[in-house]
This record gives C-alpha cells, sequence and structure tokens, in this order.
C-alpha cells in the first residue's frame, strides 16, 4: 500500500497548500491511497476510513475549519461507490448524529508539496479526506 498527501475536488489547476487553506479552491486536503485489493480489501479500508476522523462534523476536522477539511470519500468506480455507499449508510446506524461525508467520483488528484508528505510521521495529525484508488 503507499499514500499520498494532496488536494482533489476542486477547481484549481495545480493548486497550493496556502491556496488551498484560504479555502476558495474548492479541493479538500485528502490522502490518496494505493492499495492491492488481494492484501487488503476496500471494505477494510473503509472500516478504517470511519474510525479516524468524526463524520459528523461538516467542514471541520479537529481544530481545522473550511470546507478543505470536509469528510469525503472520491470513488474510481462504480463499484467503490457501492460500498462507500453501503458503508456510510451502515455508519449512520451506530451513530445519533447524521453523517455529512461527500461520496463524489475521484477528480484530479494534487500532490501536496514535500514538506506535507508523512506529515502526521513529522508533526502529529490526521486525514480528513481519503481517496481510494
Amino acid at each position: 500500500m503507499r499514500t499520498t498527501v494532496g488536494y482533489t475536488g476542486g477547481s484549481t489547476t495545480e493548486p497550493t497548500y496556502e491556496q488551498v487553506c484560504f479555502g476558495n479552491t474548492g479541493h479538500a486536503e485528502a490522502v490518496e491511497v494505493w492499495f492491492d485489493p488481494t492484501t487488503v480489501s476496500y471494505s477494510d479500508l473503509l472500516t478504517r476510513f470511519w474510525s479516524i476522523h468524526d463524520p459528523t462534523t461538516r467542514d471541520r476536522q479537529g481544530w481545522d475549519f473550511g470546507s478543505q477539511y470536509r469528510s469525503a470519500i472520491f470513488f474510481h468506480d462504480a463499484e467503490q461507490e457501492r460500498q462507500a455507499t453501503r458503508s456510510r449508510d451502515e455508519q449512520q446506524g451506530a451513530r445519533s448524529q447524521p453523517i455529512v461525508t461527500e461520496i463524489a467520483p475521484a477528480a484530479v488528484f494534487y500532490n501536496a508539496e514535500d514538506y506535507h508528505q508523512r506529515y502526521f510521521e513529522k508533526h502529529g495529525g490526521a486525514a480528513c479526506a481519503v481517496t481510494l484508488r
């Protein structure tokens, strides 16, 4: 499995961290996950996704606020969309607050700058959106 931190779901070409943080590009800060389905299933990745953040807060993760911190799953095909939707619906049954996670087709993914890669290992933190491929 391989991950890359970046931006997706917005309208600006080649956005920078500063542009995304300003909040007017429409991008979400995201993690693109490349995985081998013979090693880990998409369903397992979805289970992990729901466990690492709060999908009931709109445009917020922890102390970070803004649409770039929205909860989102960007899917690559109809099967991923079906599984993500089913997973969200199952998760909703276990929560009292409504899940606000966006489930949308994957758009162009822009890699974040090098100093943002492996940020968690360098400084601590969490992801607010995950792109699974």
